[in-house]
């Protein structure tokens, strides 16, 4: 029983219990595994990485931009928090309704003291990628960065659904119904 506790903290505290994508492929190596001989029955590799629409995307992923999505006063604005990255770290674009953003980010952290030098680098891209609702002018889009924040503004008109109000009528009579109800 210990043995099965000490597994379960050692798979708490890896790197992919604290990266989405990471738990994900936890996920489907567990489930591979438990579907790879299930009763002599061979089941096809459904959950395999190979599967995946854009596997380097997630294998190469080590972090994920937090996103605000705003519909506000005719416009449709994405906010995304990217804290020590500038505006060429950065690739925003628009293409079948979504708007993608992607980079990479890069940190490096130097300290020298008397008898004492540490040096950090990380690095890490990231991938984001949001529909678009229905009405926005894309061709109107602007992106900004300031501060580490990327903002990335469009038009989108408030679409008022199309209704339309329809009388009730009273059912024409059948011949037959008429004499069944004199």
């Amino acid at each position: 029983m210990n043995e099965k506790k000490d597994k379960l903290e050692l798979a708490r505290k890896s790197p992919e219990a604290t990266n989405p994508f990471g738990m994900m492929r936890r996920f489907t190596r567990d489930m591979e595994r438990l579907f790879e001989d299930f009763g002599g029955f061979r089941f096809p590799s459904v959950f395999s990485s190979e599967a995946l629409p854009f596997p380097t995307e997630f294998e190469e992923m080590d972090w994920m931009p937090q996103v605000e999505v705003l519909h506000n006063n005719g416009q449709f604005m994405v906010r995304a928090d990217l804290p020590g990255m500038t505006k060429d770290d950065i690739k925003v674009e628009l293409a079948n309704d979504m708007l993608t953003i992607s980079g990479e980010r890069k940190a490096e952290k130097e300290e020298k003291r008397e008898g004492f030098y540490r040096s950090e680098r990380s690095y890490g891209n990231f991938y984001r990628q949001l529909p678009l609702p229905e009405g926005v002018i894309t061709e109107k889009a602007e992106a900004t960065f300031t501060n580490g924040v990327l903002e990335v503004t469009m038009p989108a008109p408030k679409a008022e659904p199309a209704t339309r109000k329809l009388e009730v009528k009273d059912a024409p009579a059948v011949k037959g119904q008429a004499k069944a109800a004199a």
